[in-house]
C-alpha cells in the first residue's frame, strides 16, 4: 500500500503544490486547510506522516503538532513542519513539541520528497538489526518500537527512538552531530547541528533519571557508556 500523507495548509497554491508533488511521488494523499480538521482527520485516518504548515485558521500549527504528540493514538505520526518564518525560534519550538523536521518556504519540491523518504525509512525495521537493545534501566524493542524504563512504556517520536537506538546500539563510541544529523535525519550536510540538542533534550525529559546513560562530550557529539 502507497504510504498515506496527510497535508494540512490553507494556502491553496501551495497545497496544490505539496499534493501535486507527493502524489507524483508515490503517496496517498489527505488534505486539509484548518487545523482542527488536522487533528480530527489525524485520529481518523492515522495517516504514515504529516506535512504541517504552521500558520493555519482555528487552531495553529505548533497547537495542532503539541495536541497530537501529546495523544497516545497520534504520538507516533511522523510530522514535517512547513513555515514561512526563517526566525530560529520557531523551528526549535516546533520541535521541543515534537515535530520530526522542518521545512522554510520556499522550499524545492525535490527537498520536500527527499525529507519525507528519509522520515518514513527511519520507522521501518531492518531485518538484519538487533532486536531489543538494553542500556540501564531502558529497554528499546526496535521490532514493536515500544521503549520502556524500568518496565514502563515511555512515548517517543519515531525520530527520538531512531536516535535512542542508534547510540544504544553504538554504545560506548561518540557520535558527532554531523553522523546523528546524517544517519537519523539524512541530511548529507550539517543543516543545523542544534536540530540534535534539541531532540536529546526531549529525549532526557521523556527518559527521566534513566538518561543519566546519555552523555555529553562537549564540543563533539553523545554517547551511550559501554555497559549494559
Amino acid at each position: 500500500m502507497k504510504p498515506r500523507i496527510l497535508i494540512a495548509e490553507d494556502e491553496p497554491d501551495m497545497l496544490r503544490l505539496i499534493a501535486t508533488t507527493l502524489r507524483t511521488a508515490g503517496f496517498e494523499i489527505l488534505e486539509t486547510r484548518e487545523g482542527n480538521n488536522a487533528v480530527a482527520e489525524a485520529r481518523q485516518k492515522l495517516p504514515d506522516l504529516l506535512v504541517l504548515d504552521l500558520m493555519l485558521p482555528g487552531m495553529d500549527g505548533l497547537e495542532v503538532c503539541k495536541t497530537l504528540k501529546s495523544d497516545s493514538q497520534t504520538a507516533r505520526i511522523p510530522v514535517v513542519m512547513l513555515t514561512a518564518r526563517a526566525e530560529e525560534v520557531d523551528r526549535i519550538v516546533g520541535l521541543e513539541l515534537g515535530a520530526d523536521d522542518y521545512i522554510t518556504k520556499p522550499f524545492s519540491p525535490r527537498e520536500l520528497v527527499l525529507r519525507v523518504k528519509n522520515i518514513l525509512r527511519r520507522t521501518r525495521q531492518p531485518a538484519n538489526e538487533e532486536t531489543v537493545l538494553t542500556c540501564g534501566a531502558i529497554a528499546i524493542d526496535r521490532s514493536r518500537m515500544e521503549v520502556t524504563v524500568h518496565g514502563k512504556p515511555v512515548d517517543l517520536t519515531a525520530t527520538e527512538l531512531k536516535l535512542l537506538s542508534l547510540l544504544a546500539e553504538r554504545r560506548g563510541r561518540v557520535q558527532s552531530r554531523e553522523t546523528l544529523l546524517d544517519e537519523v535525519w539524512g541530511y548529507e550536510t550539517a543543516i543545523d547541528t542544534r536540530t540534535v540538542d534539541t531532540h536529546i533534550r526531549r529525549l532526557r525529559e521523556k527518559l527521566g533519571n534513566a538518561a543519566e546513560c546519555i552523555e555529553t562530550v562537549r564540543g563533539f557529539g553523545y554517547r551511550i557508556a559501554d555497559q549494559r
